[in-house]
């Protein structure tokens, strides 16, 4: 009979692999880690803060009563017939998981040097867990848009269509994969130009204007502004979004099949670049 006690496990650890690799069997394997670093990422964001993790409740709300009133009442945008502040506060949370996404993994080797650099791991499990971090926030958000959405649903302002509900998982995917792609790309590309770190955050804030976060696509006539809107890959999962919670969303399956080929080549760039750095970036960090 086997003695299992004498029974031996080999882990061959090297960095020769195929640019394209995700090793999603190994990632599998450190789930583990992905709920540590998740954890962490709460932890580190919220201590020593007299709020804590109610920021996540009160952002988008503040956000959204200062959007309501400078785009709303002061520039007169309207919403699509949706009520001001819900829709309002419906696109803050769809946007601060995207940004949080994109922003989160923009430091991922500078912030994790010392860790990378001590014991080995799947590197992609770091990204995931910000993207699964930015998508508990967004899940919390989405509470506070039930809240009032359902004040609204009883006085027959506002008419969801629940059967899309089904796409918002898919969406929420959609802009986590897109989100971390260009967070890996550029967090591969600040291990040796760390400027790019101060571009990232003001990029960002450019980027909202750039999607139809404070102002619905309906609202734009046809023309160029329009074009370059539909381009982005953001738009389209934004207003899949709003369609299913909210009830309004302007559909183009043809700026929506573009904006996942986009996705898809931005993650998959992401993900080589990744790669590839990660032999190396302890050389530069």
């Amino acid at each position: 009979m086997e003695d299992r006690s004498q029974s031996t496990y080999h882990t061959h650890i090297s960095s020769k692999h195929r640019l394209l690799s995700l090793n999603l069997k190994e990632v599998w394997r450190y789930r583990d880690l992905i709920a540590l670093f998740t954890r962490r990422n709460f932890v580190v964001t919220y201590k020593q803060t007299i709020l804590g993790p109610a920021w996540i409740l009160l952002t988008p709300l503040f956000s959204s009563v200062v959007h309501a009133i400078v785009f709303n009442g002061i520039a007169g945008i309207g919403t699509d017939g949706v009520p001001t502040f819900l829709f309002y506060l419906c696109s803050n949370a769809i946007w601060a998981f995207f940004a949080s996404c994109v922003t989160s993994n923009a430091n991922t080797f500078t912030e994790n040097a010392y860790v990378f650099g001590k014991v080995y791991f799947p590197r992609l499990t770091t990204p995931i867990s910000n993207v699964i971090s930015a998508g508990i926030r967004f899940l919390i958000q989405m509470l506070l848009v039930i809240l009032f959405m359902t004040y609204f649903l009883i006085r027959g302002q506002v008419h969801p269509n629940w059967l899309a509900w089904l796409m918002i998982p898919v969406e929420l995917v959609h802009l986590g994969v897109l989100g971390m792609g260009f967070g890996i790309i550029v967090s591969s590309l600040t291990t040796k130009y760390r400027d790019l770190t101060v571009l990232v955050d003001f990029g960002v804030s450019l980027w909202m204007y750039a999607t139809p976060i404070v102002y619905p696509l309906s609202t734009l006539g046809e023309g160029w502004i329009r074009t370059i809107l539909l381009i982005n890959p953001v738009t389209s999962a934004v207003e899949m979004l709003r369609y299913a919670i909210l009830g309004k969303g302007t559909l183009l399956w043809g700026s929506y099949a573009l904006s996942w080929a986009i996705t898809i080549a931005v993650a998959a760039f992401g993900i080589m670049i990744f790669n590839k750095v990660e032999r190396t970036f302890m050389d530069t960090v």
